[in-house]
C-alpha cells in the first residue's frame, strides 16, 4: 500500500484513545470499539507494545498510524523495565492482544508458548505481501524456531560494532588509525605512555572497557582475532566459541593490554555509563563498542573535551589483508511482531492484522516513526531530516522509533553528520558480518541450563585476562562446562541442525 508522503503529511490528524497497561488485553471482538471500527471501515488492531520511555507517547502519532493504515489502534504499553516479568504473567493468564512484541525470545515462557502453537505461522502468508514478501530467506530462518516463523521479525542492522578512537590524540602523536589488532595494541600503548593530550601528565590510557564481555571490547576484539561468533559449525558439527584457539589468542590479547596498563584497570566492574563518562572526560582514547555512541560520547564530552575529534573504525584485523569480519547481534533479529490464536481467531483477521504491520514497512510511515510529523517534529530537506523540537520528538516520537519492524534499507537521512556516517559503517558491516549458526535452533538444555553455563565461562575469561587463574584453569573450566550440560547442548544443536538441512 504505497501512497505519496506529501499526501499522507497533510492528512487531517484524528482523535484517538491509548490503552495503557498490560490489563484489557483480551479479544476485541463484539466491543463498543469494534462496532466504531466498522462504521468507519477500519480495521481495530490491539498491540501490546514494549515501552522504551518514561512515559507513554501522546497519540500524535498513533492518529497518523490509524489514517494511512485505515485501523483503530489500541496500544498495551509494558514498560521495558519489567517485559520479562510481564510478559511471562500475559501468557500465563492469556491476556494478550492481536500484536504482540516478543523482543526476548530466549525467555523459556516465551520459546514455550511458540512452539505450543499459542501463535501463527506466519510464513505461509509472507509472500502475499508487498513490504513482508522481501523479508529474505536468511532473516526467514534466523527468526524462526525449530523450523517455524511464529511472526514477522523486527529487521535490524546485522551488525553495529566497531572501535572508536581519538583522532586528534593520534595526529598530536604523528600516528595513523590503525588497521591491525598489533597496529591498535601500538595506538593503546602510546595513547598510555607517550603523553597524547599534550598535559606533560600520566593521565591517560588506551581502552576504556566496562563489565561487558558481548557488547564491551571483548566480543568484538575477538571476532578480529577469528573467533566465531558463539558457536563454529563445520561439516555439522559444533563447537562454542570459547574452545577455539583463536579465543584463547583473543584473550592473551586483552590479558597484555591488562597487564601493561592499556586499558582502565577497573574494567571488570565499569557500568557503560561511567566507561562514556571516563572516555568523554578524556582519560582514554579507544572505545569499542556501538559505532553509534560516537553521538553520546561528542555529547558527555561538551564542555570538558571540546577539541575532541573522534575516528569510527570498522574493517580492523589480525594481519592486514582485504579479509574483515564483525560478529552480528542476534543475526539482525530483533524479535518477532507475533499474533495469538486467542486474539487472531482466523486467517480473515490474520490477514488484515498482516496488511497493518506490511503498512509499517513502507517509506512512510518509517519516516513518521523515525522522525516524526514534517513541520511539526522535524524538516526535510530532500532526504535529510532534522530535528526541529527534541523535546518534543522524545515525547511523542521516540516511542514509536522502538516498534519500527524495519530499521534497514530506507532513504530517510538524519540531519546529524556524524549519526549519518556512523549508519554508513553499519551497513558497510552487513558485508562482513558473521551470523550465529545456532541462533535460530532448539536446545533444550540450552533453554534451561545455557545461561548459567555461561557464567561459570563468563568468570573464567574476566579471570584469565585479569591474570588470576593461568590458561590449564582456563580449560578446566571449559571442560566442567561440557560435563554439566555442555555437552548436551553441542548434541542437541547437531541434531536440530541436521534435521533443518
Amino acid at each position: 500500500m504505497k501512497k505519496k508522503w506529501k499526501q499522507f503529511a497533510a492528512l487531517t490528524i484524528f482523535g484517538s484513545a491509548l490503552l495503557v497497561g498490560c490489563g484489557n488485553g483480551g479479544s476485541s471482538s463484539g466491543t463498543q470499539g469494534d462496532s466504531d471500527a466498522a462504521e468507519s471501515g477500519r480495521t481495530k488492531i490491539t498491540w501490546m507494545n514494549m515501552l522504551h520511555t518514561a512515559s507513554p507517547p501522546t497519540d500524535t502519532i498513533t492518529n497518523e498510524i490509524e489514517e494511512y493504515t485505515n485501523t483503530e489502534l489500541e496500544f498495551q504499553w509494558i514498560p521495558d523495565a519489567s517485559k520479562e516479568e510481564r510478559l511471562n504473567t500475559a501468557l500465563a493468564s492469556g491476556n494478550l492482544a492481536d500484536i504482540v512484541t516478543l523482543t526476548i525470545m530466549e525467555n523459556s515462557s516465551v520459546r514455550n508458548a511458540l512452539k505450543a502453537g499459542q501463535f501463527w505461522d506466519i510464513e505461509p502468508y509472507l509472500d502475499d505481501y508487498e513490504n513482508l514478501s522481501e523479508i529474505s530467506e536468511e532473516t526467514r530462518r534466523s527468526a524462526s524456531i525449530e523450523g517455524v516463523l511464529y511472526g514477522v521479525p523486527f529487521q535490524k542492522p546485522l551488525a553495529r560494532n566497531g572501535v572508536i578512537i581519538r583522532r586528534d590524540w593520534l595526529e598530536n602523536l604523528g600516528m595513523e588509525e590503525p588497521k591491525t589488532l598489533e597496529e591498535l595494541y601500538e595506538v593503546a600503548r602510546a595513547f598510555s605512555e607517550d603523553d597524547p593530550n599534550g598535559t606533560g601528565q600520566d593521565d591517560t590510557t588506551g581502552f576504556m572497557d566496562r563489565a561487558d564481555l558481548k557488547y564491551g571490547a571483548f566480543k568484538t576484539l575477538a571476532t578480529y582475532h577469528g573467533v566465531p561468533n558463539e558457536w563454529k559449525e563445520e561439516n555439522g558439527e559444533f563447537t562454542p566459541q570459547f574452545d577455539t584457539p583463536e579465543y584463547i589468542e583473543a584473550m592473551d590479547y586483552m590479558r597484555d593490554l591488562y597487564a601493561n596498563d592499556l586499558i582502565n584497570q577497573d574494567f571488570a566492574v565499569t557500568a557503560k555509563t561511567d566507561q562514556q563518562e571516563g572516555f568523554a572526560q578524556g582519560r582514554a582514547g579507544i572505545y569499542v563498542g556501538g559505532l553509534m555512541d560516537a553521538l553520546n560520547l561528542y555529547t558527555l564530552a561538551e564542555g570538558i573535551q571540546d577539541d575532541m575529534d573522534l575516528a569510527q573504525l570498522n574493517k580492523i584485523n589480525k594481519d592486514g589483508s582485504d579479509g574483515y569480519a564483525i560478529w552480528s547481534d542476534n543475526n539482525g533479529i530483533g524479535g518477532l511482531l507475533a499474533f495469538p490464536k486467542s486474539e487472531v481467531q482466523d486467517e480473515e483477521e490474520l490477514k488484515a492484522v498482516l496488511q497493518f504491520v506490511n503498512d509499517l514497512h513502507d517509506d512512510e510511515m518509517y519516516q513518521l516513526m523515525t522522525a516524526g510529523i514534517e513541520g511539526v517534529h522535524h524538516e526535510m530537506d530532500g532526504n535529510v531530516s532534522t530535528r526541529i523540537d527534541e523535546d518534543l520528538w522524545q515525547q511523542e516520537v521516540q516511542p514509536f522509533a522502538s516498534s519500527r519492524p524495519k530499521e534497514i534499507g530506507y532513504d530517510l537521512v538524519t540531519g546529524n553528520e556524524l549519526k549519518h556516517y556512523s549508519d554508513q559503517l553499519i551497513l558497510e558491516n552487513e558485508e562482513i558480518a558473521i551470523l550465529n549458526p545456532a541462533y535460530s535452533l532448539e536446545s533444550d538444555t540450552f533453554t534451561s541450563q545455557g545461561s548459567e553455563l555461561a557464567v561459570s565461562i563468563d568468570d573464567a575469561t574476566y579471570q584469565y585476562i585479569l591474570g588470576d587463574i593461568d590458561l590449564d584453569d582456563f580449560e578446566t573450566v571449559v571442560e566442567s562446562w561440557y560435563n554439566s550440560g555442555g555437552q548436551k547442548i553441542v548434541e542437541e544443536y547437531e541434531a536440530a541442525f541436521a534435521e533443518n538441512q
